[in-house]
């Protein structure tokens, strides 16, 4: 069976500058292969979320790339997102599949668990994500990860598998090789030392 190769998920920083950061995020995706986009803003309102996708997912969507919201399957519907990411602490996915409907993305966090992956598959998730599989300065990581459970997952299932969790273009590549199909990464492009640019075309060149 041949793989796929492993594309980029990127994830938003949890606080930004909505001016300079439209900016900096269409460049971003100009400089490479990027599958889509999930705006991940943190300890902010809902109106902030809104002006956030007003200005953001215009950009992301007219280079033909997904948008997705963190969390909130209601704010993802009302602001025409592509779909939402929810964790175990969120909506639950029944509930965010039925307030965004049968056409769009919704994803799973399913942290190190091969039962949580499974019952999110059985549902109908858009796709899974483990991790985390490095330390990451995003957010408090519930679970550690480990490569094997991307492996098991794509050999064993066709729902597509995201992994999540400090990954840096240094440090992605055996997670490429375990068969993950997306790389979702926040600081390994925000913080790479040549800049986003430059972190999105080393992904690419994974």
């Amino acid at each position: 069976m041949t793989h796929v190769p492993a594309e980029l998920y990127l994830i938003t920083p949890p606080r930004l500058d909505l001016t300079s950061f439209a900016d900096t995020l269409a460049a971003t995706l100009d400089a490479g292969e990027v599958s889509c986009v999930q705006l991940r803003l943190k300890d902010v309102s809902d109106d902030d979320v809104r002006r956030a996708c007003e200005t953001l997912c215009p950009i992301v969507q007219d280079r033909d790339i997904a948008f997705v919201l963190n969390d909130r399957p209601d704010l993802a519907k009302e602001m025409g997102c592509d779909g939402v990411h929810v964790g175990q602490d969120d909506t639950p996915y029944k509930k965010a599949r039925e307030i965004m409907g049968k056409d769009a993305i919704v994803g799973v966090t399913c942290h190190d668990s091969k039962h949580l992956a499974m019952i999110a598959g059985e549902q109908g998730a858009d796709y899974v994500a483990f991790g985390a599989f490095f330390p990451t300065q995003t957010k408090e990581p519930k679970a550690k990860a480990e490569p094997w459970i991307l492996e098991w997952w794509s050999t064993m299932f066709e729902i597509p598998c995201v992994a999540i969790g400090g990954i840096t273009p240094d440090n992605a590549a055996p997670l490429v090789e375990a068969g993950a199909d997306f790389l979702a990464v926040a600081g390994g492009v925000w913080d790479y030392k040549d800049g986003p640019q430059a972190a999105v075309r080393a992904f690419n060149a994974l």
